[in-house]
């Protein structure tokens, strides 16, 4: 039966009796796992907030009623054209309404799938912003802004006022950034909206809205669903656009399709909507993980080759514990407890400094206007990054003191004595 005790004991006199060596494996073990920790937590972190700045803005599914021109246009209805090649010049657009008809049953229906987080509706319309001798287009869109928070992190770019604000005005407007400072006004002010047939309404300014992106910014601002529909003057029932939230982004693009034949309507999924920033979000996560498990695999080596060399060292002391009794099990599990020792301690470490660089770097002032509410360098410290940490660390150590132990447990203890 092996004696651990006498094990752990010998372990630790030949780690303090060799403390230089113990040294670097160990820090090996710490700086490797520690570059690991601080590495993934700001790369994962940073490309969580390049994923937030699209994906929180855009819906898993965009649901509306697109004006296109008729597939089927008169001249294919005469059966004397029917095998005839046809062309047809100056095809104009079908005569229908931008409004989603039956939108909220649809709305309804959406919603109870176990697979939708969320299906709200939202009313747009192109509008004239009227402060004094000064007039601009833009864009006007109704929203039911506490469903926006709940279900696209609205709240983040809205730099002055609430989502609550906006909520319990019924003539409050959130007014673009960008909009709000070529008219030079604030919260409280006063803007008029004129609608494309001229009528003119007066809002008062709640907050103001900044997506970070000059373009929208310079044209786009929010009011409540039922403001919209009261300066158009529709009814309750005109939505002129659906966005869902999925718990489950993969599933989007078959929904997408199944909406699109359900409703006639159109569908557009958000990897669709966004091909390209899909396509370096993928690439960025393989790269960060990449190095990530470089740096990991670096490290392990690292112990392989001083705990081999250690190994060496210790002939004689290998020789005179199997001369004394000591079996070939019990001098490999010596040298296999060293290197988790060395693991453990190294890989504790490790933990530590890459959570406190972590969260040095997350006190970093780090401002944009994609995101305003961001004030320092994004860090995501997932409790899985460090489990990943600590058990490679353990896994790698075991291996490394595995190899070179086999060797020493089969080493001839006459031998090495003859040699002397």
């Amino acid at each position: 039966m092996t004696n651990w005790k006498v094990i752990l004991n010998i372990a630790k006199t030949h780690l303090l009796t060799k403390f230089k060596q113990t040294s670097t494996a160990a820090l090996g073990v710490t700086f490797g796992i520690g570059a690991y920790i601080t590495l993934v937590c700001f790369m994962t972190g940073l490309n969580k907030m390049l994923d937030d700045l699209i994906l929180d803005q855009t819906p898993h599914i965009h649901v509306y009623n697109e004006i296109e021109p008729s597939k089927q246009q008169p001249v294919d209805l005469y059966e004397e054209f029917k095998n005839s090649f046809k062309v047809v010049h100056s095809i104009k657009p079908k005569l229908s309404q931008s409004k989603i008809h039956n939108a909220l049953p649809i709305i309804k229906y959406l919603n109870e799938d176990k697979n939708v987080r969320g299906a709200i509706p939202q009313v747009k319309s192109q509008i004239f912003y009227i402060a004094g001798s000064i007039e601009l287009g833009g864009n006007l869109t109704g929203i039911i802004p506490l469903e926006e928070a709940r279900l696209f992190n609205f709240q983040n770019y809205i730099i002055k006022g609430s989502t609550t604000d906006l909520h319990k005005n019924d003539n409050g407007i959130l007014l673009g950034a960008g909009v709000a400072k070529k008219m030079s006004l604030d919260v409280g002010d006063r803007v008029q909206i004129s609608t494309i047939d001229g009528e003119i309404f007066p809002l008062k300014i709640v907050g103001l809205f900044q997506s970070g992106i000059a373009d929208i910014d310079n044209i786009q601002s929010f009011t409540n669903l039922k403001t919209v529909q009261r300066i158009l003057g529709e009814s309750d029932n005109y939505i002129t656009d659906i966005n869902v939230k999925l718990h489950d982004m993969s599933s989007a693009f078959q929904m997408s399709q199944d909406i699109e034949k359900q409703f006639k309507l159109k569908a557009i999924d958000v990897e669709t909507a966004n091909a390209q920033f899909q396509t370096g979000m993928t690439i960025r996560n393989m790269i960060t993980y990449a190095v990530s498990i470089t740096l990991l695999i670096v490290a392990g080596f690292g112990i392989y080759n001083i705990l081999n060399m250690l190994i060496y060292e210790k002939m004689n002391d290998i020789a005179i514990l199997k001369a004394t009794g000591f079996s070939g099990k019990d001098v490999q599990m010596i040298f296999m407890s060293q290197a988790l020792i060395i693991g453990i301690v190294g890989g504790v470490l490790g933990l530590i400094i890459g959570y406190g660089l972590a969260n040095y770097i997350n006190t970093l002032p780090f401002e944009t206007e994609a995101l305003p509410t961001i004030k320092t360098l994004p860090v995501n410290l997932n409790p899985m990054f460090f489990i990943i940490g600590i058990s490679f660390a353990l896994i790698s150590t075991f291996f490394a003191g595995y190899l070179p132990s086999k060797k020493a447990k089969k080493i001839d203890p006459v031998r090495i004595i003859r040699g002397q």
